[in-house]
């Protein structure tokens, strides 16, 4: 209320800055890529205000989202190892690693930070291994485990992105690297090639979820957006190695390979989107699922970005200018769905700061 004391009003933010700690959702780095690579998406296509604009908003958000975690590690430590060890929600800490290393590509092509772009690209490939298998070695051994139509969503392919993003950034960070430039592009292969051999594993369970358990509306969560997204990323990686490698022998040795599986991991992330769309019809229109805000519409927003992104560099990589009308109706498609996702944060964050 407005009669109400300074200090009064100062402990009722203190509370709800707690409280959003408290409940702070794992996967909410979500949002930091997803502004990321809309960022991104508006480099290629030339709006470079758009995209300066979006990397110091992001900027804003991942220090913020980082500040929430901190505290709520140091005051509900006990709700975020309950969430370690929680099929559904631990997966969402994969999100931390493509949040840290799409934003350390933004500082290396936007503004040209290296530096920064090299000190986001270690803390990316820290949490990678202490995520990683962190998570994977908690969710393994528990002795209490969900069904599988309970425990597995689309959520768990950012493992993959996770991997992918610390790849392009590898890959992009080599030319700067001196002595170590082909270690950093190997490096990069052989996460390009890791993330796509644990698609392949991920992806044929949730295929199987899909096609024979029951499915219900409230299932097809805004990650399963993610099952294209995973590809589109993979696409980006082959293409960035292609592009970084120009000069290195292990990768001219091995640039049919590389160019035919950048292709395939483009075909299947295309495949995905008319049968999402159709998903997402079904849940909408046909099954009338309420269309609300929710923190994990950023990891669709995310898919719809990268996939321009991917296409822009896949054409450039392997010279196919026929696809060229793809990365710039993405684009447009990506930053309307960031825009409309932001709104209703915006609105959450509204309604909240009323009730204070």
């Amino acid at each position: 209320m407005t009669g109400d004391p300074p200090a009064r009003r100062c402990g009722r933010i203190l509370v709800a800055i707690d409280r959003a700690a408290s409940d702070l959702l794992p996967a909410y780095f979500a949002l930091v890529m997803a502004t990321g690579i809309v960022s991104l998406a508006a480099w290629v296509q030339g709006f470079a205000a758009i995209a300066r604009a979006l990397f110091w908003l992001n900027l804003m958000f991942f220090f913020v989202l980082w500040g929430l975690t901190a505290l709520r590690a140091i005051r509900h430590g006990a709700r975020l190892l309950a969430d370690v060890g929680n099929h559904a929600r631990g997966v969402g800490f994969f999100t931390a690693i493509p949040a840290s290393c799409v934003l350390g590509t933004q500082a290396l092509l936007i503004q040209q930070f290296a530096l920064l772009a090299w000190s986001l690209w270690i803390i990316g490939a820290l949490l990678w291994i202490l995520v990683m298998y962190g998570v994977f070695t908690v969710l393994t051994v528990k002795a209490v485990k969900p069904p599988l139509e309970e425990g597995l969503n689309g959520g768990w392919l950012v493992s993959i992105v996770a991997t992918q993003s610390v790849s392009v950034l590898a890959s992009q960070l080599s030319s700067q690297a001196g002595w170590g430039r082909e270690a950093m592009l190997f490096a990069a292969l052989i996460l390009w090639l890791g993330g796509a051999m644990l698609y392949v594993w991920i992806i044929s369970l949730i295929f199987y979820r899909y096609t024979f358990f029951p499915f219900k509306p409230s299932d097809l969560t805004p990650p399963y957006w993610i099952n294209m997204g995973a590809m589109a990323i993979s696409t980006l990686a082959g293409s960035t190695l292609i592009l970084s490698g120009d000069s290195s022998p292990l990768i001219q040795e091995l640039l049919p390979f590389i160019k035919g599986a950048t292709l395939l991991f483009w075909a299947t992330a295309t495949w995905w989107i008319p049968m999402l769309l159709i998903l997402g019809i079904w849940r909408h229109i046909v099954k009338k699922f309420p269309l609300r805000y929710d923190p994990l519409y950023w990891g669709a927003v995310f898919p719809l970005g990268m996939y321009s992104v991917a296409t822009a560099r896949m054409t450039s990589a392997i010279d196919l200018t026929f696809l060229g009308a793809v990365p710039p109706t993405f684009f447009y498609i990506a930053i309307a769905s960031w825009s409309l996702t932001l709104a209703g944060l915006a609105h959450l964050l509204i309604i909240g700061r009323r009730g204070l």
